[in-house]
């Protein structure tokens, strides 16, 4: 057994002895204030410093306890600079009796995740082509371009007014993928670079604040479909979606809406509502309240452009209307990451549970253009390798077809049109385990 309690935070000035520890040690330290992590087999205090953590305290909070190895290599660019920031954390190893990883996981297939990574990266899966990035940003400012020409020349009409909107609407959508690209790290060499494009791109083209989304996605990527940990699955009440949660609802008697009828107030509250309504007020009131000014003023710019190219034509709620198109299109999108995997308990801190959409089902070139991404932007290859490229997703995807073919995980493939109905189906079928539970027990 080690030392566990002879060890304090080194970060605070306190004694530097390195011990030697168990897991069951290990696993103690998981509360705000006293928080430990294992990384490569070695063990890390990171009670203070996750406050200074540039990813954030909450996503290295959810590693409390566990063996963050993956969750590490996946969401850093450059392991050695890190490693580097890492060192005065050190507060020991494993014991060499103790597991590489802790009990939740399948020692097999992180050991075989490992050597895919390894071999997707000698592969060059991890190189961006800078190409593909810079004419994806330059047919978004292409479309706003068309849409502002179009009303200067064509006036205000509705054909008009309806083909800029639409316009607009794909721009913002194609933003809201590229705005990804970046806030992953996965385009330019440096996390400096990256995190300044991520602020002009979600900022003065969307809108929206860099520091808010970075705070909730790498949350999603980390802990995926877990509850209290994936922002993501966390439906304000609003809906009761998987399996346990509707269960656990139904037995506490808890009914802010009648849930059995979610998967059809789905489309009166959920597109048009969670983006362009709440989201929109929780970033204002993020970047206040954390003093995110940085991105504030990215946001201001966006809203300033926008008006001064389109209120001299129409007054300011058909200016947003376009924003709405988009906002109602993208909020079916990234829901369509599997409700029926989710979870309250985490069970494994490595998911491979997949859902890729398949493009293939439509035939027009221009659907295929702008919806190409999404034969890979929703499968497992974002949470796997958050670093890398998504022109290369389709590289990766038939190793981890194979992967998960290895391990009995099913690797679902869809339409997109099917997964938006999986959307709906699978609301109804949770709806009706709350009403059973409500019900019954």
């Amino acid at each position: 057994m080690g030392g566990g309690g002879q060890q304090t935070d080194r970060i605070t000035g306190t004694n530097g002895r390195f011990g030697t520890y168990t897991w069951e040690e290990v696993q103690k330290h998981t509360k705000f204030g006293d928080q430990w992590i294992v990384v490569e087999r070695k063990v890390y205090n990171v009670s203070q410093w996750v406050k200074r953590h540039p990813g954030g305290l909450r996503i290295i909070g959810h590693y409390a306890g566990e063996d963050a190895t993956e969750a590490f290599t996946a969401f850093h660019p450059d392991l050695q600079l890190v490693r580097k920031y890492m060192k005065p954390l050190l507060i020991g190893e494993l014991e060499a009796s103790e597991p590489s990883q802790d009990c939740q996981k399948n020692a097999a297939l992180v050991e075989d995740f490992r050597a895919l990574r390894e071999h997707l990266e000698a592969e060059g899966c991890f190189k961006t082509q800078p190409l593909f990035f810079m004419l994806h940003l330059g047919h978004i400012l292409l479309l706003e371009v068309i849409a502002l020409m179009l009303v200067w020349c064509f006036g205000t009409g509705w054909i008009n007014t309806a083909i800029v909107a639409v316009l607009m609407a794909t721009a913002q959508s194609q933003a809201g993928w590229l705005q990804h690209d970046f806030g992953h790290l996965s385009v330019c060499k440096t996390s400096r670079w990256n995190h300044l494009v991520h602020k002009f791109v979600i900022g003065h083209l969307k809108g929206a604040s860099a520091g808010w989304w970075n705070h909730r996605h790498f949350q999603h990527h980390a802990k995926p479909n877990v509850f209290k940990k994936d922002p993501d699955v966390n439906m304000l009440n609003a809906f009761v979606v998987g399996k346990v949660q509707p269960v656990e609802y139904g037995v506490k008697k808890i009914k802010h809406l009648p849930y059995n009828h979610q998967h059809k107030y789905f489309f009166f509250i959920g597109p048009p509502l969670l983006i362009p309504v709440y989201f929109q007020f929780q970033i204002f009131h993020n970047m206040i309240v954390h003093g995110l000014w940085v991105d504030l003023a990215w946001c201001i710019s966006y809203y300033v452009r926008y008006f001064l190219c389109y209120t001299q034509f129409y007054v300011i709620l058909p200016c947003q209307f376009c924003a709405f198109l988009s906002f109602s299109w993208l909020q079916p999108v990234t829901s369509s990451n599997p409700p029926s995997t989710t979870g309250s308990a985490d069970t494994s801190t490595f998911r491979l549970s997949t859902s890729k959409i398949n493009k293939s089902a439509f035939s027009a070139k221009m659907a295929s253009v702008y919806l190409r991404h999404f034969t890979t932007v929703l499968c497992s290859c974002p949470s796997l390798f958050p670093t890398m490229p998504r022109h290369n997703y389709w590289r990766a995807a038939p190793h981890v077809r194979a992967l998960c073919d290895k391990y009995g995980v099913k690797y679902q493939e869809k339409t997109l049109y099917g997964a938006f109905a999986d959307i709906i189906r699978s609301l109804e079928e949770s709806g009706e385990l709350w009403l059973d539970a409500y019900l019954n027990k």
